[in-house]
């Protein structure tokens, strides 16, 4: 029986470096808006996904595979009449790959009008960040893409000075989930 949990109703071209002013505006004109983010894991880190995005949640069911497709899309699924393509975040983002267990769901998601789902670890809560909360992405260098990453959220409460953990926060990933499928090479799904 699966269980179902209702919760809401192209890569970028190797170019010259902007200046360093321009790369700020373009840093801050993807940086993630305040609001609500579902959050997921995916290997030992946390991600989050507007809130607004996500149609639903379902415990993970087989999909029927696509000969030919790419080994992140693990093929598709019937959702009350639609074919919704099944791509597992695990492997699209490079984590260790990870067993099939009680806790995997697939997210479904709404992008460019049409539904995907995606594979994930496990989904923790949903976490309201407003823009103190939201920072922007740090530059990981050339050799790594992180123009899917539109920001870091902070969340948790603070533990106090004497933790040696340091404040109690943990980073939340925020992904544009519109850039993600595009680096895939999924356009049909991104818009």
């Amino acid at each position: 029986m699966q269980a179902t949990i209702e919760v809401a109703t192209t890569p970028a071209k190797p170019h010259a470096a902007p200046a360093p002013h321009a790369a700020r505006a373009d840093a801050a004109s993807r940086l993630a808006a305040p609001g609500e983010y579902l959050s997921f894991r995916l290997g030992g880190e946390d991600y989050g996904i507007d809130i607004l995005r996500v149609k639903e949640i379902r415990s993970y069911e087989a999909p029927t595979r696509i000969a030919g497709a790419s080994p992140f899309v693990k093929g598709v699924v019937n959702l009350r009449g639609v074919i919704v393509p099944i791509v597992d975040l695990r492997l699209l983002l490079g984590c260790e790959r990870a067993e099939v267990d009680g806790f995997t769901v697939v997210i479904v998601l709404v992008v460019g009008g049409r539904e995907v789902g995606v594979v994930v670890d496990a989904v923790a809560d949903v976490q309201e960040l407003d823009t103190a909360h939201i920072k922007p992405a740090p530059a990981l260098g050339e050799r790594v893409d992180s123009g899917y990453i539109s920001g870091i959220g902070a969340v948790g409460e603070g533990k106090g000075k004497n933790d040696r953990e340091g404040d109690g926060e943990r980073m939340l990933i925020l992904v544009d989930v519109e850039r993600l499928l595009a680096h895939a090479g999924l356009e049909r799904v991104a818009p």
